[in-house]
């Protein structure tokens, strides 16, 4: 039922404002770009994250009621090393939200919330680089 991701869809008051932040951090401009939405294809597989003006996203409908701060889903992305991810990122102004964390096995994962609000997740995980290898694509870089 849930072959894979497709898109990561990120908000923001200020659309421009993290078109650019993003595209600093990524490396690329966006591909895909609307008054309202600007999308990048990112890394090994060209997975799309899209940022999405605030004022066009649905209504939680309660869902965030009583929550303090950020809320929802996590979602990690691939990165070689946390640590130097995460310097990176706070450099840019993401504020520390969950410290690297030792989930076993070679899994390591930390988060941030990006300067629109947003949880943005970066994990070393094993099996992406498991499966990375055996779809002939490149190994670990660091």
């Amino acid at each position: 039922m849930l072959r894979g991701l497709t898109t990561v869809a990120y908000r923001s008051t200020d659309l421009e404002a993290a078109k650019r932040w993003y595209a600093e951090l990524l490396g690329v401009e966006p591909y895909y770009q609307r008054p309202a939405y600007v999308e990048f294809r990112i890394g090994d597989y060209q997975h799309e994250l899209g940022i999405i003006d605030s004022t066009y996203m649905p209504d939680l409908g309660g869902v965030d009621e009583g929550v303090v701060g950020p809320a929802g889903a996590i979602v990690y992305w691939h990165v070689d090393d946390v640590h130097a991810a995460l310097d990176r990122l706070t450099s840019m102004g993401a504020k520390p939200h969950h410290p690297p964390r030792d989930f076993g096995d070679g899994f390591i994962g930390a988060s941030v919330i990006d300067p629109f609000g947003n949880v943005l997740g970066v994990m070393h995980n094993p099996h992406y680089l498991e499966v990375l290898s055996s779809s002939g694509g490149p190994a670990a870089t660091a």
